[in-house]
């Protein structure tokens, strides 16, 4: 079972059960609520997360996440919940621009 910590949010840690399910699933299958203004359709960038470690453990870039990339709204080390495959361990952060007002995050 992988796992994705999100070190911004007091270390919380999510287990990734189904390596068919995009991160925004496994937030939302372990009761973690996350930004997605596009509901995860990869239209916007709102679910990116920052990787801190582990950007090998995830699934290659979507078309999605290569158009934003091209049009620079999303750096080497980002990537959209909505679009990502975890495959292994990772540990990221959530963007300021991308945190929601009722979570208590870290910085």
């Amino acid at each position: 079972m992988a796992k994705i910590t999100i070190q911004n949010l007091p270390d919380r840690e999510i287990n990734v059960h189904d390596f068919s399910q995009s991160a925004l699933a496994q937030f939302g299958f372990n009761h973690l609520d996350w930004m997605h203004a596009c509901g995860g359709k990869g239209r916007c960038t709102t679910c990116r997360f920052k990787v801190i470690e582990g950007i090998k453990n995830i699934a290659p870039l979507t078309k999605a996440e290569e158009r934003y990339r091209e049009q620079g709204l999303l750096q080497l080390n980002e990537r959209l919940a909505c679009q990502s495959i975890v495959l292994d361990d990772i540990v990221i952060s959530v963007p300021d621009d991308c945190k929601l007002p009722h979570l208590n995050y870290s910085e």
